[in-house]
């Protein structure tokens, strides 16, 4: 069975484009293609409580929760904006996602 094509990679940069976290940029820490989702560093925390186990103490910890990854776009560094990728082939015959506005290269 073949996966889903997804947009966003692993160490991808970010930024979300609707929620609550709209326009905040971070590092792709995981895909989730069975959920549609994505997990990004330092965007749409949720808080967990823990209750207490044998000498430890109970604690409320605060992670990242799952994002849709039509609410991502992958974040160009020199246009500073998302943007949209296409892709080109390398004269090595290496397929590389580069950004539509300026050409920059995502895969290295």
């Amino acid at each position: 069975m073949l996966g889903k094509k997804l947009h966003v990679k692993k160490n991808d940069t970010v930024m979300v484009i609707a929620g609550k976290d709209k326009a905040k940029t971070g590092k792709v820490l995981q895909i989730l293609p069975k959920k549609d989702g994505v997990l990004v560093e330092g965007v749409n925390i949720t808080k967990r409580h823990s209750k207490p186990r044998g000498s430890e103490a109970g604690s409320i910890v605060e992670k990242e929760a799952v994002i849709h990854i039509s609410n991502v776009m992958i974040y160009c560094s020199k246009c500073n904006k998302p943007v949209r990728t296409r892709t080109n082939t390398l004269e090595d015959g290496k397929k590389v996602r580069v950004c539509a506005k300026c050409g920059e290269a995502f895969d290295k």
